[in-house]
Formats: structure tokens, sequence, C-alpha cells
């Protein structure tokens, strides 16, 4: 009998297989789990097996992120950083150290400042002036769907009053019509074309900053949500290429190839030229990003009622639907039948509906296929599309750090959506019990890209370290083993990783090893967990000891 090149003893391992959910040692050959039990496992112990001693940490499947920007969070790691505070001097004070310190730079980059920290979410190019006045400033916000900058930048760009707004977003502007330094969705563009161009080796540099830190979190693979050119940013499909080839890409990924959403069908067997090319080692490039809407906080998510002003009085406005509905249906059923597996940027109710109601075309057209489309964010879902998901198999891609009281939900969102609507925010429950097969993604650099800090809020609905008690729709609650096999189990099935995702004889060895059994721990304890080790396909691709 061969021994075993890793063995792991003395669980606890959540094997995350119904058929046995518990075990107390493991064994890896090669790149697969070649035995999952007790202590007859050790029988596999050679002279050359490396065994690992868990006492007391807790083995699980490695976590996979169904919707994720690793490459562009990796090329922001190293540009003006806003996040972690919400302080408006805290953001000025950063910009100009930012400048300071990078004097060969003609453009200050950067990400991360929240809606919540300024009066109606929008701040002013006024604001960027003041630390920077003599370069130009351009700095995307947490959700990346809005993008402030400073006077200089919209000068070069040839932004003024006269400016039109285009049609997939919004210049927000001064009392006289000049803009005021914020742009929302699509008006994005009017300034990000002019920033220097990412080269490929920053492109890569960032991949591999990205896939350091992802494999620190645990994450063993993950589906990147946007390959193409996106608002001015450069595709970062040759990122993975290369690092393909090169063989420095340890995680499993597959791509999602963005849809231009001002083109039509004719980009279609571009699509799948690409998917072709781009093929290669650990990465696949055989997923179809369409984003269908935009963010309930812009008021440019697609709703089946109109928003409500400030006053609680409805308005003319029920957001953007970015690709006609009928056209959707017709292009998703394209998709389907060329083995594409299309994803789906559905924030609110009428965005949800639409995409459904494209997977029901391409089902009934095409009949039952293996093509896994799934529909992420999912903020505001019309309970009478919630069994549709299952009907029409349709997978509920959530990311649930999102699903937790604080500022910009109870401050920009819940005041204009209404009692009724915002009570229909992020139904994680109401979807796993409509029959709907769940997955979990972060969006990094949205937010944070750990899936322990996920795991929490899905469990919790309250934000980690959160002392007020406010619980979030708490009828929504996840179980602990719900949530996890959505980061696990339902992730590497919507990213195609069908061998990976639970522990079972056969199984990639894609593993982590927690320091405590959150199991054990009450809910409320689960982000104190750190990741000690991550393993893809038995190789150890990090280490905290």
């Amino acid at each position: 009998m061969r021994k075993a090149d890793l063995v792991f003893t003395h669980g606890p391992i959540h094997t995350g297989d119904p058929a046995r959910t518990r075990a107390s040692s493991l064994a890896v050959t090669g790149d697969r789990i070649t035995a999952v039990g007790h202590d007859e496992v050790r029988e596999l112990v050679g002279p050359d097996t490396d065994v690992v001693d868990l006492r007391g940490k807790l083995l699980i499947p490695g976590f996979q992120d169904a919707h994720i920007h690793a490459v562009y969070g990796g090329v922001e790691l190293a540009e003006c950083d806003l996040t972690g505070t919400v302080e408006v001097d805290d953001y000025l004070t950063r910009v100009r150290a930012f400048a300071d310190a990078h004097p060969e730079r003609t453009w200050i980059t950067g990400s991360g400042w929240s809606m919540e920290s300024f009066e109606g979410g929008l701040p002013t190019r006024k604001l960027l002036d003041s630390v920077v006045p003599d370069r130009p400033v351009y700095l995307v916000n947490r959700d990346h769907h809005g993008a402030w900058a400073n006077t200089r930048a919209l000068e070069l760009a040839g932004l003024t009053k006269d400016t039109p707004d285009p049609a997939d977003g919004r210049i927000e502007r001064e009392p006289d019509g000049t803009p005021n330094g914020v742009l929302q969705e699509g008006a994005t563009k009017l300034v990000a074309r002019m920033l220097p161009p990412s080269t490929a080796a920053d492109r890569l540099a960032g991949l591999l900053r990205a896939q350091r830190l992802l494999h620190s979190l645990g994450i063993t693979g993950w589906q990147d949500a946007l390959l193409g050119v996106f608002n001015g940013q450069p595709d970062p499909a040759d990122a993975y290429q290369a690092a393909a080839r090169e063989g420095t890409l340890t995680a499993r990924v597959t791509g999602a190839l963005w849809w231009e959403r001002d083109r039509g069908a004719e980009q279609i067997p571009e699509l799948a030229a690409r998917r072709e090319e781009l093929t290669h080692g650990r990465f696949r490039a055989n997923r179809v990003k369409i984003m269908q809407d935009g963010i309930a906080e812009n008021f440019t998510a697609a709703m089946t009622s109109p928003y409500l002003d400030s006053c609680g009085c409805a308005t003319a406005n029920t957001g953007l639907s970015f690709v006609d509905p009928e056209a959707l249906r017709s292009h998703v059923t394209e998709l389907d039948a060329l083995g594409f597996h299309v994803h789906f940027h559905a924030l609110g109710d009428r965005a949800v509906r639409e995409a459904l109601d494209a997977v029901k075309a391409a089902r009934t057209a095409n009949g039952r296929r293996a093509t896994r489309h799934h529909l992420a964010h999912l903020q505001v879902v019309h309970p009478d599309d919630l069994a549709r998901f299952a009907e029409v198999g349709a997978i509920a891609n959530i990311q649930p750090l999102w699903a937790a009281h604080e500022p910009q939900m109870d401050e920009l969102t819940i005041p204009f959506l209404g009692p009724e609507r915002a009570a229909w925010q992020y139904p994680f429950a109401s979807l796993l019990r409509a029959g709907a097969t769940l997955a979990a993604g972060s969006d990094w650099p949205v937010s944070s890209p750990d899936p322990i800090a996920g795991i929490h809020v899905a469990v919790n609905r309250m934000e980690p370290g959160a002392t007020d008690g406010r619980v979030f729709l708490p009828e929504q609650r996840l179980d602990l083993t719900t949530a996890l096999s959505a980061y696990t189990a339902g992730s590497a099935h919507v990213n195609g990783v069908d061998d990976a995702g639970s522990l079972q004889a056969g199984n990639l060895a894609d593993l982590v090893v927690l320091d405590r059994d959150i199991f054990a721990a009450p809910p409320e304890e689960i982000a104190e967990a750190k990741v000690v080790q991550t393993y893809v396909g038995g190789e150890l691709v990090h280490s905290a000891e």
C-alpha cells in the first residue's frame, strides 16, 4: 500500500460531506485526498509522510470566492488606500501623504472612501483641491460604482457644466451645473480614460500580491468577476495568462468575460474565441459577466417600484437596467447554448427578475444544460421571485458582509427603499428555504475578502465587533454549517471545481487549518478565528506559523 504524502491527525475535521460530517484524520497523496476517517488513516503514515498534528485546530475544505476582482484589488494595494476609516480628515491626510511620497506620479489614484462619510454620500472636488491642487486626483469609492475627482482631474477630462450625463451614469453637480467632483457608474469613465494605463507588469504584480493575501485568508480558488476593459481600467486577463504559464498561479481561478453593455450579440463570437485563448493550466475563462444594474445607494439599482426621496415620497426613478430585458433573454439563451455560465450583477429586485427571466428563457429554449448561471449581490429580492431560483436552476451568489446594520445601510439605503422593500434585503435564509443553491463571495476590493468575516455576518447578521446588539433582519440568519458550505462547496460548484469544496476521498486536497474549532464556540466569536495554514492540491501555499 502506497503511503501518504501528508496526514492530518487528532482532528477535529469538518468534512462538508453529509455522509460523514466529522473525522479526526485525513490523508493526502499527490494532489488528492486519499482517506478520511479516524485511527485507521494513520496506517498510511510512512517514513516520508509529513504528519500534521492538529491539536484542536480545525481542518476544513479550502474557501472559494465566487465573486472577486483579485487583480484590481492587488493593484489597488499599491495605491492610496482609504479603507479602514470613515473620517474625512483621515482621507485628506492620506491623500496628501501619498502625493508627497510619490512626487513622480502624474495622477494620484486610490480607492476605499465610503459614502457614509459625506452628507448625501457626496464629497466635493474642493475638498481634494485643498490637499492636492496641482495634480489630478481620482479616487474610486468603496463599492467601486462611483469616483471622487479634484478640479484638475475634471479639467483634464474636459468636464464642464455643459457635459451631458452618459446613458449609463450620472455626473453629480453644483447648483449652477458645474461638476462637483463625484461621478456615478458609467460617468466614471469620463475621467478614468485619462489615467495612465497600468502595465502588464503592474497587473501581474497585483495578481501575485492579491494571491498572497487571499491564500493567507484560506482562499484556494476564486471567480474573477470581470475580465475585460471596464470604465477605463485595463483588462486583467493578461495577468492570469502570464501567471498560469509561468506556474506562479497557485490558486484555481475561473474568469467571467465582461459583457460590453453598449454592444449586442455581435460580441458573442468574440467571447467564445477569448474563452479558448485564455484557458491555460489552473486558469479558465468560461463565464460571462453581465452587469444588469447599479447599486441602491446611488439609486441606479433596478427596482420594480420607484425610490423614495428624503421626505419618504415616491420619485420617478426606478434605477437602471443596463441591458434591455428582451435582449437579455436572447443573449443569455445564445450564451447558454454555447456552454457559457452567465454571471449576473443583479442587485435590485427588477434586475433580479430580469436575470431570472433570462435564465428561464435559456432553459426553455435549450433544455436543462449543465450551465451554472448565477446571480450575484441580491440586495433586494421580491418575495415572488424567491422560489424561481430553484425553478429555473439559477444559483444565488451572496456577499454576506453587506447584510448588516452600518451607516451606508441605515442612512443611505433603508430610508430610500421604504420599510416593505427594505425587509426584502439579502434574504439568505428565505432563498435557502425556497430551494436555492447558495454560493458566496466578497466582491473584494469593494469589501473585505476575508471569508471568516463573511461567515460571521451570514450567521449573526451583525458586523464583527458590533456592540450595539442590532441584528439586521434576524430571520435571514444562516446556521454555521450552511454558511461555511456556501463559501466552500457552493462556491466550488459555481466556479466549476466539482472535485473540491468537501473533504472526501478522491477530491482535491484544497484545505485550510483554522486556529480553533468554530463549531465549538459561540456564534458571535466566529470572526475571531484565524487561518493557520492553506493547502492547494496538497501543497502548502500559506503558513502563519
